[in-house]
C-alpha cells in the first residue's frame, strides 16, 4: 500500500496513476494513516503552504520518523522541495525533511507563464523519452555525491536554455525525487520505478 500525502496538491492525479498500475494506494491525511504502507508521494503544489499544513496537521514528526526509518519517497515538484536538502530561497517559515542532498530553488524556472513541457531520456526506463510537465517547477543548483541524477534536461527543444542540463529526476537510496509532474501524462513508468523501489525496499 502507498499513501499520498492528502494535504494540498495533485493528489487524485497521483493515485489515478497508482490506480491504473494496479498498486493499491491510499491518501494521507493524519499520523494514523502512515501505518503498514511501503511507500509515499509528497505531490507537486505550494511548497511552503504544504510545510506549514503538515506542521498543523500533525504530520511533520511522523512522516519525518518513517522517512528516516527508511519508507520510500517520492516527491514531485513541491515534493521535492520539501525532501531536499537545501532550499536556496526559501521562506524563514518553511521547514523540510531533508532527505536527499540537492539543493533547489523554488520556482527556478520561473513564473507559472514560464510552464513548460519536453522530452527527457531516462535510460533506467528505456525509450521511448519521458514527455514531463513543468509547473513552477524547482531548478535544481546542487547534487551531493550519494545521488544519482536519472534525468537531465535536454541541450536542445522547448526547455530553457539556459537550464540545459539540469538535473530533473534524481535518486538516492530510497528517495526519489522530480522536478516534473509525471501524474499529468499517461506515462505511468516513473511511477512504476517507484513502486519497484518500494518492493525492493
Amino acid at each position: 500500500m502507498i499513501g499520498v500525502l492528502a494535504l494540498q496538491g495533485d493528489v487524485r492525479e497521483h493515485l489515478g496513476v497508482l490506480d491504473h498500475l494496479g498498486e493499491p494506494a491510499r491518501p494521507v491525511l493524519v499520523p494514523s494513516d502512515l501505518g503498514g504502507l511501503s511507500g509515499l508521494v509528497l505531490p507537486g503544489g505550494e511548497s511552503t503552504t504544504l510545510s506549514l499544513l503538515l506542521a498543523s496537521s500533525g504530520l511533520l514528526g511522523p512522516v519525518g520518523d518513517a522517512l528516516a526509518a527508511g519508507l520510500p519517497v517520492f516527491g514531485t515538484c513541491a515534493g521535492m522541495i520539501l525532501l531536499a536538502t537545501g532550499v536556496l530561497d526559501g521562506r524563514p517559515d518553511q521547514t523540510g525533511l531533508g532527505m536527499i542532498d540537492v539543493a533547489v530553488r523554488r520556482n527556478g524556472f520561473g513564473s507559472q507563464a514560464a510552464s513548460f513541457e519536453c522530452d527527457l531520456d531516462v535510460a533506467a526506463l528505456g525509450p521511448p523519452p519521458v514527455h514531463a510537465v513543468f509547473i513552477r517547477a524547482p531548478l535544481v543548483d546542487a547534487v551531493g555525491e550519494r545521488v544519482e541524477v536519472l534525468a537531465r534536461l535536454p541541450a536542445a527543444g522547448q526547455a530553457p536554455a539556459a537550464a540545459a542540463g539540469s538535473p530533473v529526476l534524481c535518486r538516492q537510496e530510497g528517495v526519489l525525487v522530480s522536478s516534473f509532474h509525471p501524474e499529468l501524462t499517461v506515462d505511468g513508468r516513473v511511477h512504476r520505478y517507484f513502486v519497484e523501489m518500494t518492493k525492493g525496499a
